[in-house]
Order: structure tokens, then sequence, then C-alpha cells
């Protein structure tokens, strides 16, 4: 960890910075959007949605960017255009143009700063990928954990505006940072040796070759079930709490809990990945998932609610490291960029149909906790999937050395 601790360090300042696109900071606002900009709840996902689709559609060919420059020179650009997509936020007059910016903070942030961080993490370490990923994705675990609570204290002292003029400032100043972390950029085992870590039948895949794989299909729905509804459930958090009858105040209190047992079985699953491999891992990761919203769905008090969202925090933490180790270890590490673009396209779409899908289910009368008995039913046809096409696809990896 310390003659590797710059390249560590820059994937968990990536990893953090990202959190001012994701959707568990952007929420903070939305009280305030949507007065500010006289918008209903629905015309507010409406736009969310909108703006994160879009996000991910242009994923698909940005990521790819990824395996033609390195990360200190595409790193910097993405960071100042999420900087910019920050001041957009605070200056815009106009809900019209909401749409834009909601694209542009998704793009940026829950886009390509996570993208980049985790495919760097993947690509710079081998032996160690997921304990790499581990730490770099502990700077997810640390924007979760703090910065609502900062901003949601800040709104108190100042206008919502003037903190995204703060966030944009925090962002800029990570460049410098980084620029001077990979001033003499090179990966850990070297360039070289990265790309001699080969997929199946030993040879590295393009995603095209990918996208005709019967695997990725397998793996498809367990790529966009936790994203899009563990984003429906923040994004939801106020109506769960309305129907449970809960504080909503109470029910964020659980959050803390949450990002502790995420981060802790994300450095476990790390650990493990490295010992046994995503082929053992895989089928297995999202069963918490499948449990922990059929507990939600049940809970009538915040000790059940408080085990549902452990059980949720188990499969994210292990989501945070398995999906980005597996790209590498079957398809390769040469077009990892192409292959986890699309992979992170389909993360995002997910973030955008989950609040959508279950918002207007709610508008029909069908509450979350009620919705949820069929979401987890997803997971358990995403785990059975993943046991099969991985199984399956594990036979032609090529053996240790």
């Amino acid at each position: 960890m310390r003659s590797n601790a710059a390249f560590l360090l820059t994937g968990a300042l990536l990893t953090l910075t990202s959190s001012f696109g994701q959707t568990f900071f952007i929420s903070v606002f939305a009280g305030q959007i949507m007065e500010s900009f006289s918008l209903t709840d629905g015309e507010w996902g409406l736009i969310y949605s909108a703006g994160t689709t879009a996000s991910a559609v242009v994923m698909v060919w940005s990521g790819v960017l990824t395996d033609r420059f390195r990360v200190r020179t595409l790193g910097a650009l993405v960071l100042v255009g999420l900087a910019a997509a920050c001041l957009f936020m605070a200056f815009n007059p106009f809900a019209a143009l909401l749409p834009l910016s909601i694209f542009l903070l998704r793009f940026t942030g829950q886009g390509m700063t996570s993208h980049i961080a985790v495919v760097a993490m993947a690509r710079w370490f081998v032996a160690s990928r997921g304990k790499a990923l581990a730490i770099a994705s502990g700077g997810f675990a640390l924007g979760e954990a703090l910065l609502p609570m900062i901003f949601v204290w800040a709104m108190t002292l100042t206008d919502w505006r003037n903190l995204w003029i703060v966030a944009a400032l925090f962002i800029l100043s990570m460049v410098p940072l980084m620029q001077r972390l990979l001033r003499q950029e090179r990966t850990p085992q070297s360039l070289a040796e990265g790309d001699v870590a080969t997929g199946m039948g030993g040879r590295h895949w393009t995603r095209g070759q990918m996208l005709c794989h019967p695997l990725f299909w397998f793996v498809l729905p367990s790529v966009l079930g936790p994203s899009a509804f563990i984003t429906a459930m923040f994004f939801q958090q106020v109506h769960l709490a309305e129907v449970k009858g809960w504080s909503h105040v109470s029910l964020v209190a659980l959050f803390p809990l949450y990002t502790i047992i995420a981060t802790l079985f994300m450095l476990v699953t790390g650990w493990a990945l490295d010992r046994f491999g995503t082929a053992r891992l895989m089928p297995f990761y999202q069963l918490p998932l499948a449990l922990g919203f059929l507990v939600m769905s049940q809970a009538s008090g915040l000790w059940a609610a408080a085990l549902g969202f452990g059980l949720l925090a188990m499969s994210v933490g292990a989501n945070g490291t398995l999906p980005s180790a597996f790209w590498a270890e079957f398809y390769g590490t040469r077009h990892l960029g192409g292959i986890k673009s699309i992979a992170t396209a389909a993360m995002v779409l997910g973030s955008a149909i989950g609040p959508a899908i279950s918002g207007l289910l709610i508008d029909r009368g069908i509450s979350f906790p009620d919705q949820m008995g069929a979401i987890s039913l997803w997971f358990v046809m995403a785990s059975g999937l993943l046991w099969f096409g991985v199984s399956t696809a594990a036979r032609t990896l090529p053996r240790p050395a």
C-alpha cells in the first residue's frame, strides 16, 4: 500500500469527487430545486430520468477514451467538466435547462469520474486487483457518509445555489492534487505487464465481441438491478418513510449504518476475490439484496428496517469491487475502457429507470414497499442467470501461471 499509495489515493479521490454527480448528493437539493423552478415531484422525476438516460447513451462512446488517454490527462479534463456542471446548476435560471444540468452532472460525475477510477484500478493492478478496487471505492462510501450531512447543514447557513459553487471549487482543487500524485504516471506493474492480463480463451476481448457473447446478456440483469432499485429506494426515501409511518429523520439516521456495512463488505470482498477469483463469488453476491428488499417490504419498525438496510449494504459493498474485477478477469485489460463503458452505461441507465418506474407505480397506487417483493424476485432471477453464465464461461479462463 505504501509503494502504491499515489495510485490508490488517486482512485479514492476520483470516486469521492464523483459524489457530486450521484443521486444521494443531488437529491439533497430536490426540495429547493422543485421550489425554485415550480416543479411537481413527477416533473422533477422525469427531468432527472431524462438527463440520466442521456448520460448513459453518451457513456457508450465516451468510456472508450480511457483506452486512449492516461488518467492524468483524461481525469483532469473530466473533473474540470464536473466543476463546470456544478456551476451551471448554481447559475441556471431556467427550468427548461434543468435536463441539461442533470445530464452534465450525471455524465461527468456518476459516469466518467467513477468510470476512470475503476478502470484505472482494474488495469493497474492484477494480483491485488480486488484490494485496490476496494480501497479506491472507499471514496464512494466517504462521500455518501459525509457530503449529504455537511451540505444539509450548510443549507441552513446559505442559499442552496452557493453550495454548488462550493462544490465546484472543491472539485477544481482536486485537479492539481491528482496531477501531483500522477506526476510520473505509470502502473504499479507497468503498462506492458498490465496488458498481458487476458480473459476467456487467453485473449483480449473487444466490446463488439463481448456483446456477441452470451455471457454479457446473462450478466446484464445484475448490472441494471442494483443501480435501478437502490437508486429508487434513496430517491423515494420520503415516500417510504411516510408509508411506513416513520419520520424521515429516523430513516436517514440508518444511512450511516448502511455506509459502514457497505464499506466493510467492500473491503472483505476485495480480499476474497483476490483469494478465490470472481467466478466463485459473482453468482451469490446479490442474494442479500433479494433478502434485504423482502425484509424492508415487511418491516414495521426501524429495527427491522435496520436489518433490511444491513442486508442491502452487504451486496452494495460487494458491488463496489466484484463487477469491475469481473470485466477485467473475463475479458482482459487491453480494451477494458470500452468494455467497462458498456457496463457503466447500463448502470447509469438503470439509475434513470428505477426512479421513473417506481414513481409511475406510486402514482398508480402501488407503494414502494409493495413493489419490493417484485424487486426481490428480480435479484433471485439475476443471481440464477449469473450462476449459469459465469460458471459456464469460467471453464475457458486461462489457468494461473
